[in-house]
């Protein structure tokens, strides 16, 4: 018999920020990102050469883990418009006959749904008529973005990756929906790991998103679901963290900005510079985590060469 589900504990949730509030973390994060020399290609500039050599050097085990979720093809509360995969040949009557005959198939998605593993680009998020760095949003065109596109890691990611599992800082299975998690959860995550988050790094925060997913089925996470209080990006700006992941998609639900929707890919994308990995799974990841006794690894991120896309479905890879 399947064990019974958890009983949810009441969210944690970091305090209620006014839409003033709201936008002078903004301005102050945009400054910061500004004065530590952040450039058109946002916080990708701190994965130097020699931040992905040390890296690449802290391999031990050579043990590769995804960080993808399986892309969802059945439609569902969390995946109204689910991806599409289809065979397209061989036909019924080309199977048997002799001599050679290929396999072939159609897939398609909508990039940024709530369901699917995929990196944003800095041109994905428009805020006061602007994306980062002052980029005015004419530059997205209907023939793709001219500026700030997926064409900006077209040569991939690969750096040190942190993994920081607020749910089992907090001794629970997964964080329910609504729940924030603080730059204090983050710190007290890094402090209980044993790990440092540091200059260049791909920074992941664990909810256990995908872990309640599985456990309990998907639900509407447009109305609930777990994610970063905005004022965890301050966390983010004095540690130099180059890029955000999460098993949810980093913002919570609602939102702790009762005027701003998404104000954690706000403050990332648009002040920042910082590209998202939004609905990656690590559940795999944890186990390998605690049996090597460390919660850092070389990661490599491979988008796909779409030049004038906002995003990518995406596989990282940790190596262990």
């Amino acid at each position: 018999m399947a064990p019974d589900p958890p009983v949810p504990s009441p969210p944690a949730t970091g305090p209620a920020l006014t839409e003033a509030d709201f936008r002078a973390l903004y301005r102050r994060l945009r400054s910061r990102a500004r004065e530590d020399g952040a450039g058109p290609r946002g916080a990708l500039d701190r994965l130097t050469p020699e931040r992905v050599v040390a890296a690449a050097a802290e391999v031990r085990c050579g043990r590769t883990v995804s960080l993808a979720a399986p892309v969802e093809t059945r439609g569902g509360p969390d995946s109204p418009q689910p991806a599409t995969h289809r065979m397209i040949s061989p036909a019924h009557d080309e199977r048997g006959v002799p001599g050679p005959v290929f396999a072939r198939d159609r897939f398609a998605m909508d990039v940024h749904n709530d369901v699917d593993s995929h990196l944003d680009a800095l041109c994905h998020v428009i805020f006061d008529g602007e994306l980062y760095g002052g980029v005015p949003s004419r530059s997205l065109t209907p023939d793709g973005a001219t500026a700030l596109s997926l064409d900006l890691v077209r040569d991939g990611l690969a750096g040190r990756g942190v993994l920081l599992d607020v749910a089992r800082l907090r001794g629970v299975r997964w964080l329910e929906p609504g729940d924030q998690v603080t730059a204090q959860d983050l710190a007290a995550a890094e402090a209980a790991q044993g790990t440092t988050v540091g200059p260049g790094d791909l920074l992941f925060v664990r909810v256990g998103h995908r872990l309640r997913r599985r456990t309990l089925g998907p639900w509407d996470v447009t109305r609930g679901r777990a994610g970063l209080h905005p004022t965890a990006m301050d966390f983010l700006a004095e540690r130099g963290v180059a890029v955000l992941g999460s098993d949810g998609n980093s913002d919570a639900a609602p939102s702790a900005v009762a005027e701003v929707g998404f104000p954690v890919h706000v403050l990332a994308v648009n002040a920042m510079g910082v590209h998202l990995l939004d609905w990656l799974d690590f559940e795999e990841l944890v186990p390998v985590c605690e049996e090597q006794g460390r919660w850092h690894f070389l990661c490599v991120v491979a988008p796909l060469r779409l030049p004038a896309a906002t995003g990518s479905p995406v596989n990282p890879v940790a190596v262990m």
